[in-house]
């Protein structure tokens, strides 16, 4: 599921990333707001479904950076089992999209509620509702809510207003400020402190992009 600033596939000066889909999550809007903060117009985001799929495509040199919030779920999969040849470049505070508990209209009293579990498990008191179901993104959870499959979702509360007929907002949470994790394939730690603005993940797209630029240039005179 591409998303993309480019209308032709990416070329060498194209930045890939990788992070959470489907389509509307914080993880898509969070990494357009970072490459804008960087200043890079040519980028193609892939939204999955993993972070497992989205290192395995790191490593396969399918996109160049993943991004991932520091309270996903599968963080420390992500940063434990690949610490050897995946490292964190960069990180960043940001908020993002406002949360809410919303409920169906049609639901006087709600029994189920979807959450992304554990990350927002905190955020309200889940023991007013029979069963929790757990979803691996808030559009996920959306949709489950939407179709009946639940009662009650802790999802974005935009979702409110675009389905108004069928959802209501029953708490608003608000937008926590979340810390994100930029992971690439070269290690950016060299014995002293890195901050946010140090310049690792602008220096590691420059090595990156070159790198790419060279080896099309290698391929394309053996092809002649």
């Amino acid at each position: 599921m591409p998303a993309t600033n480019s209308s032709t596939s990416p070329a060498a000066g194209t930045v890939r990333f990788a992070t959470l889909g489907p389509s509307g999550t914080n993880h898509e809007l969070i990494t357009r707001r970072y490459l804008a903060s960087q200043g890079i117009d040519d980028f193609e985001i892939k939204l999955i479904l993993s972070f497992k799929d989205a290192i395995t495509m790191l490593l396969e040199d399918a996109v160049d950076y993943v991004m991932q919030c520091a309270v996903h779920p599968e963080t420390p999969q992500t940063l434990g089992e690949n610490f050897r040849s995946v490292f964190a470049i960069d990180c960043f505070i940001s908020d993002s999209q406002e949360l809410a508990v919303l409920s169906r209209r049609d639901v006087q009293r709600p029994e189920s509620i979807g959450v992304l579990l554990p990350a927002n498990e905190k955020y309200t008191d889940l023991s007013r509702w029979k069963q929790v179901v757990s979803y691996s993104s808030l559009p996920l959870i959306n949709e489950a809510l939407l179709v009946g499959e639940i009662d009650s979702g802790l999802v974005y509360r935009a979702y409110a207003d675009k389905h108004p007929e069928v959802l209501r907002v029953d708490e608003v949470i608000g937008s926590p400020d979340d810390v994100w994790i930029v992971y690439g394939r070269k290690r950016a730690f060299k014995e002293k402190l890195i901050g946010f603005g140090d310049g690792a993940f602008l220096d590691d797209v420059r090595v990156r992009l070159t790198e790419r630029a060279a080896a099309r240039s290698r391929a394309a005179v053996h092809i002649d």
